[in-house]
This record gives C-alpha cells, sequence and structure tokens, in this order.
C-alpha cells in the first residue's frame, strides 16, 4: 500500500545548507526512487523549477507537480473549461473571457462549443500522432498534478490555493484533459474567436418580409461593430503581440550572436507562460517558458540556439458559403450532389441557482469543411443561415496534430540547423512567427506556420460573390470561399506534412548575418534591407503601412547599429540590448510631441493648458519617473480612434512603400480631429484625479497581482515597444492586464549560453505563493536576472530542493 503522500514528504524533510543562508529540501516522497517516477526538482531564485529527471515520464511528473505548486486553480478552471463543464460547476449565469481574443462566452455557449471541439474524433489524432516519449511527458504531468491535488485535499499546503482548495471543480485530472488543452491553443485564434457564432448557429426556415440584407447592409454593418472578428482587425499584432529579435555576428560588438524575446500575453487567466528548465540527461537541457499547462518549452534556450515568437498576421482558417437545397436547410450541394449537414446532439448539466443539477441539450452542426456559424452584427445577419445560403469554416489548426511534436523536437535539437530543418519538416508552429540563432549562427526567421493553401489564384476563381468582398472590407486576406465545388478545396503542397496547407518552400523565411526581427506585422519588413515579397495574402500584406511599434522596433536596431541612439559606440552588446528593449520609447511622442507644443499648446486654455505645461517637460518615455507620459497617451487614445490602428489620416507625410519605417510623419496639427483629440485627452486626466505632471510611477501599476508595484512602458497604439496595457486612465490609475510577460536575451561565449529576463507577473497565481509577486518586483526596478542553466549555477542559486518519487 502506498504511504501517506504528505507524511513521507514531511519527514524527509531536511536543513540544507546554501550560502549563507539554510534552505528546506524535501526528501524521498515514497517508493526509494525504484517505481514508476523519480524527478528532483530544484527551486532558484524567485521559484524557477529545474526540473532533472532519468527518464520522459519522470520529467513530466516533476514537471506537474511544480506547476500546480504555483498555478493549481488558473489551469484547473481552464480544464474544467474545456471539458464542457462550466455550467456544471459555475452555474447557467455565468460567464467567461478567452482573454486573448476577447470573446466572451456564458457557460452554456461555451460548453456546448468545447464539447463539440473536443469530441474524442478531434482528440484522437493528436493523443495518437504525439511522440512517444511526450506522451510520457503528458501522462507523468497528470500524475505530477493529481499527486499535489491529493496532497493539498488531505490537509497538506494549508493556506495554499485558497481560490479552489475547498471547490468540487478541483478534482484530479485524466491525460485527454492535457490534450484538449494542446487543442485549446492550438484553435485560439481561429475557431474559438467564432465561438458563440458556432455554439448558437441554427437554420433560418424563412428570410420573412425583409429578405437577405443586400451587399452594402452587410458591409455597412460590419464596419458599424466588427463583433468577433475584432479580433483580426483591432486586437491581432496590439493587445495579442510580442517583440522579438535575432542578432547575428554583424550586429554585435563582439560577433556574437544574440536573441531577444517577448511575447505580450494576458497578466490573468490561463493564457500565461511560465519559466522552468527540464534536464534528462543525453536526451534534452532546455530552458524557458510556456503557456500553462503545456510541459515542453515554448519559448527557450540551450548552448545550441536560443529561438522567440510573435503572433502572425496569417489567417488559420477559412470561410466557405454553402448552397443549400431549398427544400432542405439541413443538406447542401457539392459538385452537383446533395449532402447532408451534420447534427450534433449535445446534452450538458447546468448548476441551478438552488443548487440543483438539471440537463440543457442543444443541436450544433457540421459541414464536411468545419463547424457552422452565423455571424450576426447590429442586427445583421452577415454570414447567415437562410433557406438558400449557408456558411461554415474550415480551421486548418484544428486538424493540426503535430504541435506537441514540433516543441518536443525542438526541446531535443542539438543545433541551430536541426531547428530550422524541423521547423519546416514537421511545420506544427500553430500561430507564430519565429526568430532564433545560436553560437556562430546566422539570424533566422520563419513564417513557418499552418496556413490553410488558398493561394491567390484559387480565391480569384473560387470566392463567393458577393460576401468575399463584403468580408475583405473588414478583414482583407481570409477568404470566403464556393463550398459548391470540388476545386475550390484547399490546395495540397508536396513539402506539406499533411494535406490543406502550404508546405515550407511557400511560406516566408529569411537567414541573414545581420539581424531579423518581428512585431506583429507580417513578414515584409523582416529586415528593410531584404524584403520579403511575393506570398499569397492568406499569409500576410505586403508594401502596406507598418505599425508605430513595428517602426520603432525596426529603428531601435537601425539607430543601435549606426550610433544615433545615443548609446556607447555601434553594436550590441548584451547589456546595451537590454537597456534598449525596456527604454520605453514612445514613437508617436518622437514623431509628433514638438508639433503639439509649437502648433496647439500656443492657443490652448484650461484643461489643455496644464497638458501642454506637463508635455512640454516629457521625455518622450514611458519609464516609471516620466512625468506627462499619461497626458500623451490619453490624447493619442482619442486620436487613434481607441485601439484603432496604425493611423494615417492625422500626418501630412503619407505612408510610402519606398520609405516605410519613416512613414507616414508630420503631424498635421491643424486638422480639427487632432486638436479635438488633444482637448478629450486632457479632459480625461483632469477627470481622473491624477496631476497632470505625476510621474508613471504614481499611475500605473498591475491589475492583478500588488498594487503598489509601480510599471513602466506604454501602450501599442501610441507606438511603445515596451508594453503595458490597461483600460484607459480612471481614478485607479492604468492597471496593466496585458504587455510584457517572459523576457529573455540570450548570447553564448566560451562557458556556453548565457540568458537574462523576467516573468514579468511571476511565477505564481496563488497569493500565498512566495512567488506572487517578487518577479514582477525585480521587473519594475529593471534588475534582470540570470537564468541558472549550469549544475554549478543551479546549486548556487538554490533556495529550495525536493526529490519526488512513486
Amino acid at each position: 500500500m502506498r504511504r501517506n503522500v504528505w507524511a513521507a514528504v514531511a519527514a524527509g524533510l531536511v536543513v540544507a545548507a546554501c550560502g549563507e543562508s539554510s534552505v528546506p529540501e524535501i526528501g524521498d516522497g515514497g517508493g526509494g526512487g525504484n517505481g514508476k517516477y523519480d524527478v528532483t526538482v530544484t527551486r532558484t531564485t524567485l521559484g524557477i523549477p529545474h526540473i532533472k529527471a532519468d527518464d520522459y515520464a519522470s520529467m513530466g511528473y516533476g514537471y506537474g507537480y511544480a506547476f500546480a505548486e504555483d498555478n493549481l486553480c488558473v489551469l484547473q478552471e481552464d480544464l474544467v473549461t474545456i471539458r464542457g463543464e462550466r455550467a456544471r460547476y459555475f452555474g447557467r449565469d455565468g460567464s467567461y473571457t478567452i482573454i486573448p481574443s476577447g470573446v466572451t462566452a456564458n457557460n452554456l455557449d461555451s460548453d456546448f462549443f468545447w464539447r463539440m471541439s473536443t469530441t474524442e474524433e478531434r482528440l484522437a489524432p493528436t493523443r495518437e500522432n504525439t511522440l512517444p516519449e511526450f506522451k510520457e511527458v503528458t501522462a507523468g504531468f497528470v500524475d505530477g498534478y493529481n499527486r499535489y491535488i491529493r496532497e493539498l485535499k488531505s490537509g497538506a499546503h494549508p493556506g495554499r490555493h485558497a481560490a479552489c482548495a475547498d471547490a468540487d471543480w478541483l478534482f484530479e485530472i485524466e491525460t485527454d484533459d492535457m490534450y484538449r488543452r494542446y487543442l485549446r491553443l492550438a484553435i485560439i485564434a481561429s475557431s474559438t474567436v467564432l465561438m458563440n457564432e458556432i455554439a448558437n448557429a441554427r437554420p433560418l426556415l424563412s428570410l420573412g418580409k425583409a429578405g437577405e440584407p443586400s451587399e452594402d447592409e452587410k458591409r455597412a454593418a460590419l464596419q458599424a461593430d466588427p463583433g468577433p472578428l475584432r479580433y483580426f482587425t483591432e486586437l491581432r499584432g496590439q493587445r495579442f503581440g510580442s517583440n522579438m529579435y535575432a542578432l547575428g555576428r554583424e550586429a554585435t560588438q563582439d560577433g556574437s550572436s544574440m536573441v531577444f524575446g517577448n511575447p505580450h500575453f494576458p497578466w490573468t487567466g490561463p493564457e500565461r507562460l511560465y519559466v522552468a528548465h527540464a534536464t534528462i540527461p543525453g536526451e534534452l537541457d532546455i530552458m524557458g517558458s510556456s503557456l500553462y499547462g503545456v510541459p515542453a518549452i515554448l519559448i527557450g534556450f540551450n548552448d545550441h540556439f536560443a529561438w522567440s515568437h510573435t503572433v502572425s498576421t496569417a489567417y488559420r482558417f477559412g470561410l466557405y458559403e454553402l448552397t443549400l437545397n431549398p427544400l432542405n436547410p439541413l443538406q447542401y450541394i457539392y459538385d452537383g450532389e446533395i449532402r447532408d449537414i451534420e447534427q450534433i446532439p449535445i446534452t450538458i448539466d447546468v448548476l441551478e441557482a438552488d443548487g440543483t443539477i438539471s440537463q440543457e441539450s442543444r443541436t450544433l452542426y457540421r459541414s464536411h469543411f468545419g463547424p457552422m456559424l452565423v455571424l450576426e452584427v447590429s442586427g445583421i445577419p452577415v454570414l447567415g443561415w437562410t433557406p438558400l445560403k449557408a456558411y461554415t469554416m474550415r480551421d486548418a489548426n484544428a486538424e493540426n496534430d503535430r504541435l506537441i511534436n514540433q516543441f518536443a523536437r525542438w526541446n531535443q535539437a542539438e543545433s541551430l540547423d536541426e531547428f530550422v530543418r524541423l521547423h519546416g519538416e514537421i511545420l506544427g508552429v500553430p500561430w507564430v512567427n519565429t526568430v532564433a540563432s545560436g553560437p556562430d549562427g546566422q539570424a533566422y526567421y520563419g513564417d513557418i506556420t499552418v496556413v490553410p493553401n488558398v493561394p491567390d489564384s484559387k480565391v480569384t476563381v473560387c470566392q463567393a460573390i458577393p460576401i468575399h468582398a463584403v468580408v475583405q472590407t473588414l478583414v482583407p486576406g481570409l477568404p470566403v470561399l464556393d463550398g459548391s465545388r470540388a476545386d475550390c478545396e484547399w490546395d495540397s503542397d508536396p513539402d506539406a506534412p499533411a494535406p490543406g496547407i502550404f508546405g515550407r518552400s511557400n511560406l516566408p523565411t529569411l537567414a541573414r548575418n545581420d539581424w531579423v526581427g518581428n512585431f506583429n506585422d507580417s513578414y515584409w519588413l523582416t529586415n528593410p534591407a531584404e524584403p520579403i515579397t511575393g506570398y499569397a495574402r492568406i499569409i500576410g500584406d505586403e508594401e502596406t503601412e507598418r505599425t508605430l511599434r513595428t517602426r520603432l522596433g525596426i529603428r531601435q536596431i537601425q539607430q543601435r547599429l549606426d550610433g544615433s541612439d545615443g548609446l556607447a559606440g555601434t553594436g550590441f552588446t548584451l547589456p546595451l540590448l537590454q537597456e534598449v528593449v525596456l527604454s520605453s520609447r514612445i514613437l508617436s511622442g518622437e514623431l509628433a510631441q514638438q508639433t503639439v507644443l509649437d502648433e496647439i499648446c500656443p492657443d490652448a486654455g484650461g484643461d489643455a493648458a496644464s497638458a501642454c505645461a506637463a508635455l512640454a517637460g516629457w521625455n518622450t518615455r514611458a519609464g516609471l519617473d516620466s512625468t506627462g507620459a499619461h497626458v500623451w497617451r490619453e490624447f493619442w487614445y482619442v486620436l487613434s480612434g481607441n485601439r484603432g490602428g496604425t493611423g494615417g489620416d492625422y500626418w501630412a507625410t503619407p505612408f510610402s512603400a519606398d520609405d516605410p519605417v519613416n512613414t507616414p510623419r508630420d503631424l498635421d496639427a491643424g486638422q480639427a480631429a487632432v486638436q479635438e483629440a488633444f482637448e478629450a485627452g486632457a479632459a480625461a486626466v483632469a477627470a481622473s484625479g491624477f496631476d497632470f505632471d505625476a510621474p508613471l510611477r504614481d499611475i500605473q501599476h498591475p491589475l492583478a497581482i500588488e498594487d503598489d508595484i509601480p510599471i513602466f512602458g506604454g501602450q501599442f497604439y501610441e507606438g511603445a515597444f515596451t508594453i503595458a496595457d490597461s483600460d484607459p486612465l480612471d481614478a485607479n490609475g492604468y492597471e496593466v492586464e496585458y504587455g510584457n510577460s517572459y523576457i529573455h536575451t540570450v548570447t553564448w561565449d566560451e562557458n556556453g549560453v548565457h540568458a537574462e529576463g523576467f516573468v514579468t507577473y511571476s511565477q505564481s497565481t496563488d497569493p500565498a505563493n512566495p512567488h506572487f509577486a517578487d518577479y514582477t518586483r525585480e521587473y519594475s526596478a529593471k534588475r534582470w536576472h540570470k537564468f541558472p542553466f549550469t549544475p554549478e549555477e543551479i546549486a548556487a542559486d538554490r533556495i529550495r530542493e525536493y526529490r519526488l518519487s512513486e
């Protein structure tokens, strides 16, 4: 009989010396290391777990246990959600938001969506095709995670995880819960954006007196309210974004390679990043960050290479217009034959207000392409389900069974060349660009991702008229094809690992000796010296205006290489790279502050005059001691249309594809809209109660951590590179809920890899955990921490160590 787990842990408690302090070391958890699992977890400063085992299963076990120590409740709620059991545990009237996309679903709609999206048919390919060793990792993670739950429920870890410790939704999980989590992450930029539209799709038996809305009515409705398509217009590349550089030998002062990675992810919810280090001698030695619940490093480094990601502009799905049987809206015509729309009956449990459990049933629908959907915005069925037409989607990432294998093989890789080769061979990256480099390596970029194989030529001959043109006005590049013709199915490339997606030869890449970078615009200006062109529109746009953040990201490198940024010398060192990427420059301020002071401020009165006085002393940055930064932000928030894009209407010099980094520019301060925006911004500052000349450290702090921590950084719409995203200014200041998350700066020397960085919101979401806010305080102070990698570095930085066996 297995010994009581916590009794065994407590019995093994000893005190070990580490430098000048004593640290607890938890001994064998029972079984003497001769059973199924045996792993050592060493915690270093700021709570980073270093997981060392002799086999994959044990590595997963240690990872699952360590992760549960830090973030049990957040992951558990997500697993309940993708089981389709929110209504069962959180009630009929609740809801939740998928934070990166901004989509909110009530608990019922959520459950119905996930029950259809994670059926056995949907999960089986990923489960069956996952590499054998990472099936072991997945199973080990589940067992380690469950062990911690058993300990918590038996009374161990008192005071920890108060949000769920006594909840009925804290239960032991199964391996399929992990495969559901993998699938959820694969489709977060595709199917889940249309969750409500799929969960509520129903056939309309009659058009009624109004008839089918016209093309103009549909276009006007979308422009007035994009609905969930807002994710692909206003949010993608802005909130759910990232910055990254790979520097080759020509960009650094000593000829070394460097990688900077900085995804912009939520500071709340399950789409956060967790830092860990996994070692299996002779198999892998990899460190970096993973999204919650993924026991593989997704952005990381080792002695051979480092990499990072940014959200790509490519679409991961396509829409099809179905021509229906006019006598039966549940049938459609395909190549002259009639096919049935599959009906999927689903019943869920619902917790009622009186504590009883009821059942609710609904039928969801699928074509052979994928789920049916109905998109209604501003009261207009833009994508309706009439007696004549209906709409369905095909999601390439719902078919992607290679995601875990991609990162598993990268974790095992032993050279930059192997990393690059695996990128194209496996082609399992779901929705992010990649940069990478390594010792003496080139700077590599690739948008080698899962993209529907819809070349422009296919769109030309297969577009559904007129709805394709309507959709293009809002989301250019997203195809709406004729679903009645077999020749309008997605193409397949001979070098693609699966049908229906582009192979590597039709996806953009670039390798250079100086640098590559991406900031969520398309691949086109990965390096302006060598623009990338000639790819399908579904992947991205070319020769179009870039965001202010992209332009600043490029200018920072250009100015560092020619020495015009005021820093020492030319080219990068690791400290100079760190100074550049956290400098908190605001490009709109650099471009337009003086114009505002010269052309608007002389005639300003009231609140606007106070705003001008503050801006006269602003340093065009969003640093902690920057005064007036909030004044500029509120002005630009209004001017840019409340998060609304790249701008352009208020610039005197328009965008030019011949000078894309420096255009548009020259604020047209004579426009009434510019002056009105300035006055509105000044009024917003006055209404907030904060002084116009208050430093940012008094205004900006985390939403969900400890609110006495000041946070530097600005907003994407004002041209910040260092991102701290929040709602507009109010009496609570700026409460950061998004932005810089995991950050690493990596290089190599004769001793191997040298990496420093942060996880901005800290390692734990449990307020009772000592690592709930410690890394956030270090980030606030810009105290870069070296990530311990070698055994000697780990031992020197150890704060706690324990061995787990079962």
